[in-house]
């Protein structure tokens, strides 16, 4: 059995790792919430501008004005951009986008490669010996629209020059602070009829008039700059979803790790106590065995 000095050696252990994820619980509670406002702030802008691209491809033959639209008669290779982490401490939020990108990929006929955004994810990828075409880490904990943009850079290169032929995207989706889910939805060619797996549209007011728009410049240059614009704004805000999942997934973790070391804390107190009082019992036994040898010495 452990001495009393060993079990307050534990306990001391103990206590500081509850305070450490008590600190990390609260930082994250705080993450999820700004993750969750600057998504909101890219709403309306996301909506406008679906609304305006699903004009723009509606006129006649539009469905050939872009070639982000247009669909290839046969897929010969598709590209990922799977959205992990950098971290850990944050359950199974990394592996579970992981596992669910690998099982929804892998009975595929066609050669997959991948985008990493993420530390967790690229190891991964690396490890299984994955084809990985570009990789982003570090990102900054509050990104802006600049640091994502690249992203999409690289994956409509890709498209456009044929390397690939579907471009997908998989990141967790927030629910709520106990639910996140992977999910995939597929980037380019951008499908116009799936318009409610884009953005979350705002209703219009009531009496407010239909959309009508005279375009400056032409329709070619306007969807050429919007196609591009509403790719890298996808991408965006996957990496905000993701971001606040990843968040709410450590502050459940987090909260677990600090109810279970208090838990530890309280049961080492208990056993601690026990120790103690055994190493008194003892002492005691042998403060009257000596006085007894004592007595019958005289």
């Amino acid at each position: 059995m452990a001495t009393a000095r060993e079990v307050r050696l534990r306990i001391r252990s103990v206590n500081n790792i509850a305070q450490v994820t008590r600190a990390l619980q609260t930082i994250s509670a705080s993450r999820v919430r700004k993750a969750q406002e600057a998504v909101m702030r890219t709403r309306p802008y996301a909506s406008k501008a679906w609304q305006i691209l699903q004009h723009l491809s509606y006129v006649p033959e539009g469905e050939h004005l872009h070639p982000l639209l247009a669909a290839r008669p046969t897929v010969g290779r598709v590209l990922v951009v799977l959205i992990t982490s950098d971290r850990g401490l944050a359950g199974a939020y990394n592996s579970n986008v992981i596992r669910f990108t690998l099982e929804q990929f892998r009975a595929n006929q066609y050669p997959v490669s991948y985008i990493a955004v993420g530390r967790k994810g690229r190891d991964v990828l690396h490890r299984l010996g994955k084809d990985i075409r570009a990789e982003f880490t570090g990102l900054p904990a509050d990104p802006e629209f600049a640091d994502i943009s690249s992203i999409g850079v690289i994956a409509i290169d890709e498209f456009r020059s044929h390397a690939v032929d579907q471009v997908h995207l998989v990141y967790t989706d927030f629910v709520n602070l106990l639910r996140q889910q992977p999910t995939t939805k597929q980037l380019l060619p951008l499908e116009i009829g799936s318009a409610g797996a884009r953005v979350q549209a705002f209703e219009d007011l009531p009496g407010s008039p239909p959309g009508s728009y005279i375009y400056e410049p032409a329709q070619e240059a306007l969807i050429d700059h919007i196609m591009v614009r509403f790719t890298q704004l996808q991408l965006y805000q996957a990496v905000l979803e993701s971001l606040a999942s990843e968040h709410a997934a450590r502050m459940v973790a987090m909260q677990n790790a600090t109810e279970n070391a208090l838990e530890l804390s309280t049961e080492l107190k208990l056993q601690y106590n026990k120790a103690r009082q055994l190493a008194i019992t003892s002492d005691m036994l042998d403060i009257a065995g000596g006085a007894e040898a004592l007595a019958q010495g005289r």
